[in-house]
Parts: C-alpha cells; structure tokens; sequence
C-alpha cells in the first residue's frame, strides 16, 4: 500500500481585523506561544507565527481592511478551528477567568467526548474538544 501523500497538518492561517487584539488573544488569553513576528512593508502586513503544539502552528495575519467572514458557522470554507484539551472544565474555567465565555458543553455522539466552542476577537468560532474520557 501507498504511503499517505499528507503527513499532518502544519499550519493554520487566519486573517483578523485588529491585529493587536488578536495577538493579544492568541498569545496571552490562550497561551499560545510566539515563534515569530514579522512586518512585511510591501503588504502592509503583519504574520504573527504562534506554537499550538510541537510542529503545528498557526499564522496569523494583519491586511488592510479585509471583508468579514459571511456568517457563522456555516459559511462555505472553513467551519471552525478546534483545540484538544486533555480537561475541558479546567479549561472553560481558565478562559472564564480570563474573560471569555464558553458555550454550554455538548457530548459528541460518536465518540462520547465532550466539546464547547467560543469566539475568538473576530467571531471565529473555536471548539474546545476534550481529547481524554
């Protein structure tokens, strides 16, 4: 058998609003850790790279007035962005304490894993997914 052409997933790239409240969420409220930052003058852009786990980042991204996401969450292209969590109360209780609001959690039904989302700066939602049962 053929080995798989994907490996794993790299990277993800968002484009926020106000790049100073975004990074501000991502590194400070979720703790995500900056690898690096870079001004790119041509674009008038920002690229903030932050760790979400050993290989896997997420890019984010600063452009002059971008269009806002159609509606949420079902829009065409990407639905949400999801997090494991190895406790899905410990963490609903340090984001709650950091000022950000989870909904009720639900229960998977295939699997049996619990799971929440919340919004990020821009009204992307993001879904808590406990990785543990």
């Amino acid at each position: 058998m053929a080995r798989p052409l994907l490996a794993a997933i790299h990277h993800v790239a968002l484009i926020c609003s106000d790049y100073a409240r975004s990074k501000a969420f991502y590194s400070q409220t979720l703790g995500l850790r900056i690898i690096r930052e870079v001004y790119r003058a041509e674009r008038d852009s920002w690229k903030l790279d932050l760790e979400v786990s050993p290989g896997v980042s997420l890019e984010l991204f600063s452009f002059p007035s971008p269009p806002p996401r159609p509606s949420r969450p079902e829009a065409q292209g990407l639905r949400h962005l999801a997090f494991a969590v190895p406790d899905i109360d410990v963490a609903i209780a340090t984001l709650a304490q950091r000022g950000v609001t989870c909904e009720p959690v639900r229960v998977d039904e295939y699997t049996g894993r619990r799971f929440t989302f919340f919004a990020d700066p821009d009204d992307l939602p993001i879904e808590l997914y406990e990785s543990q049962g």
